[in-house]
């Protein structure tokens, strides 16, 4: 392979603030990019007005050249990026499937900054699904682009302990920072070799949908305070009382509790102060601190305030349900 030029002509594909943060240290260093795939601008808020994406809002700040296809299927969509001819294409969290006709622009092909240690966790949602599953460490991989989901060798990974950081949010915005300084190592090092990921250990992060949301009381405490701590950034974990839905946002599982014996009764609300909500699971208790009802202005509350609030909801014995069930005769 021919040696690499003395400054990357550098493209980037990209839209939530994962990918924001990792251009944004790109600008700042000796390595920007200077052309930008990002999705298209969406519907936001509540009057639905079209609105850019972060990596666009910071695009088009720095003033950037930005490309906003549907899709990339067809070769005429990548026509932009054909005519820039970047040496490298990064990629981060972009949202639009990178076809083969695309692969092939770069010089150095396309690079992705993936957060997790792959194989472990490839697919849409690495971050969410190694909260969920209980692994006590996740991290960043700057992979080299193929046709497969998240299959390509691997130039660089770092790992993070999961249990380091206070909530989700704060979780990702680490793993951005840490893939940037990755990438700009790995990219101050072309051309390289990439090492072939292992055969073992290979899992797939789906998508999240509407589904992962619902609180199953029947589960062990652990894995439903997993579950609302991996949710509570986007979509957090619900679950309802009659026809009243409660979103749970912050919540300790807990093995016993004194002096209260569980009845066998997922879901069901056991006597506690005015300043607890102690919620009975499959095994063990789940003590919620941070809660949204879907009542009045539905904003965030501490058990405190929804016991002084909503005395019909927050009461003992009163037990909570999946969604679904509500909606069955």
């Amino acid at each position: 392979m021919d040696e690499r030029p003395r400054k990357l002509s550098l493209a980037f594909a990209g839209s939530p603030v994962f990918a924001a943060r990792i251009l944004k240290v790109l600008q700042d260093s000796s390595m920007p990019c200077e052309f930008i795939l990002t999705q298209p601008d969406r519907p936001r808020g509540r009057g639905r007005k079209l609105a850019p994406n972060p990596v666009k809002v910071l695009a088009v700040d720095h003033g950037l050249a930005v490309s906003q296809p549907l899709s990339l299927r067809e070769p005429e969509s990548a026509a932009e990026l054909r005519a820039f001819a970047p040496d490298v294409l990064i990629v981060a969290a972009y949202g639009l499937l990178l076809p083969e006709h695309v692969l092939n622009i770069p010089t150095y092909g396309c690079i992705n900054v993936h957060a997790s240690l792959l194989p472990r966790w490839r697919g849409a949602a690495p971050i969410e699904r190694a909260v969920m599953a209980g692994d006590l460490e996740t991290g960043v991989a700057i992979m080299q682009m193929e046709k497969g989901l998240d299959t390509g060798p691997v130039f660089a990974r770092k790992s993070l302990t999961i249990d380091d950081y206070e909530n989700i949010e704060v979780l990702e915005n680490q793993l951005a920072d840490t893939g940037a300084h990755l990438l700009i190592d790995v990219l101050s090092r072309l051309p390289q070799r990439p090492t072939p990921q292992s055969n073992q250990g290979i899992s797939y992060a789906h998508k999240l949908t509407a589904a992962d949301r619902i609180i199953d009381w029947a589960r062990d405490a652990s894995d439903i305070a997993r579950q609302i701590w991996a949710l509570n950034h986007r979509m957090p974990a619900i679950t309802t009382l009659g026809q009243t839905q409660v979103q749970v946002l912050e919540a300790t599982a807990i093995r016993e509790l004194t002096d209260i014996a569980p009845m066998g009764t997922p879901g069901r609300q056991a006597p506690a102060s005015k300043k607890t909500v102690t919620i009975e699971c499959g095994s063990g208790w789940l003590q919620v601190s941070k809660l949204k009802i879907n009542r009045g202005k539905g904003l965030p509350m501490d058990a405190a305030a929804a016991h002084n609030g909503y005395p019909d909801v927050f009461q003992t014995g009163a037990v909570f349900s999946n969604p679904e069930a509500n909606d069955s005769p």
